[in-house]
């Protein structure tokens, strides 16, 4: 069975629950997923059958507490406690043993009074997590987080630094991945991956400096314009301001508590395993409050949007002079030679005239990167990052652009939004 190599179960768990979903394409997802539509359709049938044991290679039977008393109930909640590493307070170990099939589940409260009883409530604290307002895209894959959790040393002498990806609107992990470095080429590779399975989004959050970019020398890295060219909108937060992806913040502080308390781990393989196995349970089984206690798999689904396999062409407006940039991150223009960024070598950028004489717009297919001043003297002339004239006024056709949107801006009352939009997929004028 073609199966891709993670945890078997885990990629079968991921596989039928997104091609469960109301108007899912179970054939694409299994183009995605690598497996045969058969195979596929068989752990489908499994699923819809006998649930979650239906997957396994060894069946096993669910929990059931008919008849119960007080005593056995306590012990199954403190193995169910154990079981998530005692990370698990009473709203959670409730819902969990609810949807396990458990009768007779006491109130959250009395499992919590059972776990300080037995000396096993976790210390850490939810008031100590901050007290971030609450906000949300609107359907899933509208807009994916995705930062480096703080790195950890390893037993063998070497450091993890997991890269993590979030779907915003469902808080679906997309990826929890063990890697030795934070290069570019190591996170292209794992989006890749990502957007082979889970299609791709229209926008992506990140934070700033190597490899994300957006700091005053090097706005730009090869790993965004690669995103631009895909067409997924590139947005960083502000600097300084955590809460911009309070998400993240609170899934990081979620692996920490859940996995990384146990002590050291062996290697990147070792904690590979762990990741796996924890963003299974995480997705599926872990029940999310801000999600009315449903785990994050249930409100996800994958994006419509296929991964193209070779980049698509860049379309440019009719009126844009267009000119390639150098392997210095340079190009030519009338005379004069421009600095834009070199993420952008080898490839072209369209020059397009404002109302102002000698000021043009400098644009990357449909995105917005700048304007030149050809007033400007000096040996190295840069493209300006600042606002378009004009385009807040209505000129430039009228149209509505990300730019323009306000629900784009930077403003300190929203979790999410509180981002700057670095490359709006903005319409033509």
């Amino acid at each position: 069975m073609p199966w891709k190599v993670a945890s078997v179960e885990t990629i079968r768990r991921e596989f039928v629950e997104l091609a469960s979903k109301e108007g899912a394409n179970r054939s694409e997802l299994c183009r995605r997923f690598g497996i045969s539509r058969k195979t596929g359709y068989k752990w489908l049938a499994r699923y819809e059958a006998s649930g979650g044991s239906g997957l396994e290679d060894r069946s096993r039977r669910p929990v059931s507490s008919p008849g119960r008393t007080s005593e056995e109930m306590e012990s199954v909640v403190l193995a169910a406690h154990r079981e998530m590493n005692r990370s698990w307070g009473g709203r959670k170990l409730r819902q969990l043993l609810l949807d396990r099939g458990v009768s007779g589940v006491p109130a959250a409260s009395t499992i919590t009074e059972i776990l300080r009883r037995h000396g096993e409530l976790s210390p850490r604290e939810e008031s100590t997590l901050g007290p971030y307002q609450r906000f949300e895209r609107e359907r899933p894959n509208e807009l994916w987080q995705m930062d480096f959790k703080g790195h950890f040393g390893l037993a063998d002498g070497t450091r993890c630094h997991p890269l993590t990806m979030l779907d915003d609107h469902s808080r679906f992990s997309l990826v929890i991945e063990a890697f030795g470095n934070e290069r570019g080429e190591t996170v292209r590779g794992a989006l890749t991956a990502a957007f082979r399975v889970y299609g791709l989004p229209e926008a992506m959050l990140m934070d700033n400096g190597a490899p994300w970019g957006n700091d005053r020398e090097s706005p730009w890295t090869p790993l965004t314009v690669w995103l631009l060219r895909l067409g997924v909108q590139v947005l960083h937060g502000r600097p300084s301001h955590p809460q911009t992806q309070g998400k993240l913040e609170r899934f990081h502080q979620s692996l920490k508590a859940e996995v990384l308390q146990g002590g050291p781990l062996r290697d990147l393989q070792q904690s590979q395993e762990r990741f796996d196995r924890w963003r299974s349970v995480y997705n599926f089984e872990r029940p999310h409050e801000s999600l009315g206690m449903r785990p994050p798999g249930e409100r996800y689904e994958a994006s419509a949007r296929r991964y193209p396999e070779e980049v698509p062409p860049l379309e440019f407006s009719p009126i844009d002079e267009i000119r390639k940039v150098q392997r210095r991150g340079e190009f030519h223009f009338q005379g004069q030679q421009w600095y834009v960024s070199q993420a952008f070598s080898g490839e072209h950028v369209g020059l397009r005239p404002t109302l102002v004489d000698g000021v043009w717009e400098v644009w990357f297919g449909r995105v917005w990167l700048g304007e030149l001043d050809q007033s400007i003297s000096g040996e190295r002339r840069r493209v300006v990052r600042r606002r378009p004239r004009g385009l807040n006024e209505g000129s430039g056709g009228g149209t509505d652009c990300g730019r323009c949107d306000p629900s784009v801006r930077s403003t300190p009352e929203t979790e999410e939004e509180d981002v700057l939009p670095m490359s709006p997929d903005t319409c033509y004028p």
